[in-house]
């Protein structure tokens, strides 16, 4: 039985192609799963442009459990889930430790499935750094990308009063029908009013103006720099505010302390139960990955990329 995988090939257009891999050979927490859908995320596109020849890219996958854990535990064979890798996703079989793998209602499908591991974990764990959020003010920075999508969505459902910041006027109508309650266009974030958590992923001058934007005892949560990462500050504002806190965040260090099976279930329970709306973009064939991860890199769509398999 031939297995076939995303792999990087340097002399190929866009440098990923499919090719035939080795059987995943399970450890016995894990579970071999049959690939069905894949989504694409900036990170593993950036890596995949720098990484060696036969690299394994991919992060989120949802498919159908094929072999269940030789320990007897976690999803049994047959059940349809939604799982997360480090690396090597992208392949028709994987091996996925129980931990890091959800069952998915039947409401939730393998694409909107596969948009959650990176995209919709980042988000739901970067507000819990905010705590309890009913009635606190929240602002999302680049809120029409696929882990903004997820923030704002998830921050007015924990009662939030929620700010997105957008690059366009053209974006703001969308980040409306999200649930953003108010709207700034542009890259800086005004002095007032105050937020007691902002979720920031642009970096430069949006991150340097978001520290002096927070509410005493506020905290602002950096994940990503698609603008830049030099970043300058008045430092004034910063301590002036009294107790506020810059935290950094990794998604890959944050699954140290809590399963993604856990988190993953609770995003497929809110899609399930249509609070949640995973936002795609693109849905197309595995087989397209080159062309699409190019499209994604040059911000040719705004949320989820999405790849089927056969």
């Amino acid at each position: 039985m031939s297995n076939l995988a995303v792999v990087v090939d340097p002399d190929a257009p866009g440098r990923l192609v499919l090719k035939p891999v080795p059987e995943p050979v399970p450890d016995r927490g894990e579970a071999i799963v049959r690939v069905r859908a894949i989504s694409l995320n900036r990170g593993e596109i950036r890596r995949s442009t720098m990484a060696p020849a036969g690299w394994h890219p991919g992060w989120d996958l949802a498919g159908v459990i094929e072999r269940a854990a030789a320990d007897g535990t976690g999803p049994k064979v047959g059940e349809r889930v939604v799982g997360f890798l480090p690396e090597g996703a992208w392949a028709q079989r994987v091996a996925v430790p129980k931990n890091a793998l959800a069952v998915l209602p039947e409401k939730v499908t393998f694409s909107q499935a596969a948009t959650f591991p990176v995209a919709g974990l980042t988000a739901l764990l970067a507000l819990g750094k905010g705590g309890m959020l009913l009635g606190k003010r929240v602002l999302i920075t680049g809120a029409t990308g696929g882990v903004g999508d997820f923030a704002v969505q998830l921050a007015r459902l924990a009662g939030a009063h929620v700010t997105a910041l957008v690059r366009r006027s053209d974006q703001v109508a969308s980040v409306r029908q999200l649930g953003a309650h108010e709207v700034v266009v542009g890259d800086e974030i005004p002095k007032e009013p105050k937020y007691d958590l902002i979720v920031e992923s642009v970096g430069g001058r949006t991150l340097g103006t978001a520290l002096g934007a927070l509410q005493r005892a506020g905290v602002c949560v950096t994940l990503g720099v698609s603008a830049s990462a030099e970043v300058t500050f008045d430092a004034r504002e910063f301590f002036v505010a009294g107790r506020t806190t810059l935290s950094g965040f990794y998604l890959f260090t944050e699954l140290g302390n809590e399963p993604a099976s856990v988190g993953l279930g609770r995003l497929a329970d809110l899609v399930a139960a249509g609070q949640l709306s995973p936002h795609i973009s693109l849905e197309r064939p595995w087989k397209e990955i080159a062309q699409v991860a190019q499209d994604l890199m040059a911000r040719r769509y705004p949320g989820k990329a999405v790849l089927t398999l056969d």
